[in-house]
């Protein structure tokens, strides 16, 4: 039975080996997984400052955009208010005007009468018109009628049809 001896120590010694690199790779791997924890930590580190640098200057930028933005708006705000007012001020205008012009068309309307009341007298003034280019016309034949005999019947009949030419135009124009 010495070959059981030998068995158990062979085994023993198999074990004792065992544990031996089971210590040495577990404390290879504590080891390893320490220094990546260590690297993951400088990581999140260096990625928490750069996203604070990050947010600082978009938090920057966002506001000088709001301000910006305040300006103009406060600008465009003015100049609505001025355009408000001039106008408030035109409309005010015009409706003083259209007042003025209310009381004003009275006076209009009598101007019109006016005009109305003195057309007739051009009128009246064109029949005066006629009636002189009629006697003017008579005081021709007058003057024909006193020439010879023998030359007032060669110009009678051009002078009548002169004469009737001016009635029927007189006509016509009125």
């Amino acid at each position: 039975m010495s070959n059981g001896d030998g068995m158990a120590a062979t085994l023993s010694d198999a074990v004792e080996t065992a544990k031996e690199k089971v210590a040495e790779v577990s404390s290879a791997v504590a080891t390893t997984a320490t220094a990546t924890v260590a690297k993951a930590k400088k990581a999140a580190k260096s990625a928490e400052k750069t996203v604070k640098s990050r947010v600082a200057s978009a938090k920057k930028a966002v506001g000088k955009t709001v301000a910006k933005a305040k300006k103009k708006l406060a600008t465009a705000s003015k100049d609505a208010k001025k355009e408000v007012a001039a106008l408030k001020k035109k409309v005010a205008g015009k409706k003083t005007a259209k007042k003025v012009a209310a009381k004003k068309a009275p006076a209009k309307k009598t101007a019109a009468k006016k005009a109305v009341k003195k057309a007739p007298a051009k009128k009246a003034v064109a029949k005066k018109a006629v009636k002189k280019a009629a006697v003017k016309k008579a005081v021709a034949k007058k003057a024909v009628k006193k020439a010879p005999a023998k030359k007032a019947v060669a110009r009678k009949a051009p002078a009548k049809k002169a004469v009737k030419k001016a009635v029927k135009k007189a006509a016509k124009k009125k």
